[in-house]
């Protein structure tokens, strides 16, 4: 067995280990956001702007498959870092086991149960039939490919609960580089439409699967199951279960609340869906800072308390803390400064409503990403403690909250009402956050 010391957090630096921890995880966000911009960007300058609306639409839906996905397995990372903090080999193997199969199986059944469903679920999202036609045909195809989606993004989970953060990186930029160069063959060289942007994405994951499962066979064996590994271990399924099911309701219920928003959105028709789905995409490069903050102090949060370093705990949210509050300050006038040139790269002429509601919506949340990037903080620490029902709770009451203000704002703001209720959604999960403190961090 290779020494995986290199890898430990439970000593050392807190600033310079969480920095190192967020860092690649950052860069690998960022690249993901490309790698999902890649499709729409390709979809809006060859196919049409009716299908780049329509890319919005089913990128939502697929996003709530994705992050179910990608929850369940930030779960199961939590239980890979306590293990891993306890230096228990034998419980990494039984974990690596019970997680891949059962997720594999989930996986399996979301795409099976989100093929039947479509139709009723863009019909419940009131989707205009031009763009409908265009969304269904992608999401077909996303679902066939869920089942290499959990296998990327369980193995990227497992790497970055024993703090090997670079190598899912690597993987992502050579996989977001096969996903723009097939978007372009099966997009621009064979006309395969918006079916064949969906195509490149599904054969780039199965690329970043495969790519990252040959790493870990090859320097984290420990990380991978046996035959003999292969048993019914009750109290360990059941907090996999448990754990996984839990960060995977914070991560849906956050998209099933995005997925309303866009039914309301979707009642102003297709270019105000064309805004709403750029103003996403920008956002989504400063929503990658955040996350990347919260997952480090999650892995740094479970691997100290797998080791029963809790002084380390108190000292790493601190610092993640303020980590997080510098970062928000600093995206809010990033996002602001370059919302006109994003509005020019993705949809070269837009028109001035188009481009007058992404920038309404882009001035008014960078308001309230500070509250956006601490509740992130919270979640980080609370979810690396094993406290995933508290996160769950902030996000419902958020979407609550975002739904039923853009529903009575639209009308009368257009845009900028789902960014202002979004702030004050972020405010309430703040106040609820922290009201949760006390008895958890400075006891």
């Amino acid at each position: 067995m290779r020494d995986t010391k290199n890898f430990e957090i439970t000593r050392g630096g807190i600033g310079n280990q969480l920095a190192l921890l967020a860092a690649p995880l950052i860069l690998g966000n960022i690249f993901q956001q490309f790698y999902n911009m890649a499709d729409s960007f390709i979809i809006g300058r060859y196919i049409s702007h009716t299908a780049f609306a329509a890319a919005g639409v089913a990128g939502n839906i697929m996003n709530l498959f994705i992050f179910v996905i990608n929850g369940g397995c930030n779960g199961i990372s939590i239980i890979f870092a306590e293990l891993y903090g306890e230096k228990n080999r034998s419980g990494l193997k039984k974990e690596s086991f019970l997680s891949f199969s059962s997720g594999c199986f989930a996986a399996v059944g979301m795409g099976i149960v989100g093929g039947l469903t479509l139709d009723l679920l863009l019909n419940i999202l009131q989707t205009p039939g031009d763009v409908k036609i265009f969304a269904r045909e992608y999401l077909l195809v996303i679902y066939a490919g869920l089942p290499a989606a959990f296998i990327y993004n369980w193995t990227t989970a497992v790497l970055r609960a024993v703090g090997d953060v670079k190598t899912p990186l690597w993987v992502l930029v050579f996989s977001m580089v096969l996903n723009f160069c097939l978007d372009g063959f099966f997009v621009v060289c064979l006309n395969a439409g918006i079916a064949g942007a969906a195509l490149a994405t599904v054969i780039s994951q199965i690329f970043a699967s495969a790519a990252c499962l040959a790493y870990m066979k090859m320097r984290h064996p420990y990380l991978l199951f046996g035959r003999k590994d292969m048993g019914f271990d009750g109290r360990l399924l059941r907090k996999t279960v448990n754990l996984g099911v839990v960060s995977a309701l914070h991560q849906s219920s956050l998209y099933i609340g995005k997925l309303f928003v866009q039914g309301v959105v979707n009642t102003g028709g297709t270019e105000m869906i064309s805004a709403y789905t750029l103003a996403m995409r920008i956002e989504g490069f400063a929503n990658s800072f955040g996350d990347s903050g919260s997952m480090a102090i999650s892995v740094f949060t479970a691997q100290n308390r797998g080791a029963g370093k809790d002084g380390r705990v108190r000292q790493g949210f601190r610092k993640g803390f303020r980590m997080m509050v510098f970062l928000s300050i600093f995206l809010s006038f990033l996002m602001v400064l370059f919302t006109p040139a994003a509005i020019t790269l993705f949809m070269g002429e837009a028109s001035d409503t188009l481009a007058l509601n992404v920038e309404a919506y882009m001035r008014t949340i960078a308001v309230f990403y500070l509250f956006c990037f601490i509740g992130n903080s919270f979640v980080g620490l609370y979810r690396g403690m094993g406290l995933a029902g508290i996160p769950v709770v902030g996000t419902v009451l958020h979407i609550s909250i975002r739904v039923i203000f853009s529903y009575l704002l639209i009308g009368k703001m257009g845009l900028a009402s789902v960014a202002l209720a979004s702030g004050i959604g972020w405010i309430a999960v703040v106040i609820y956050q922290y009201s949760q403190m006390p008895r958890i961090v400075w006891r």
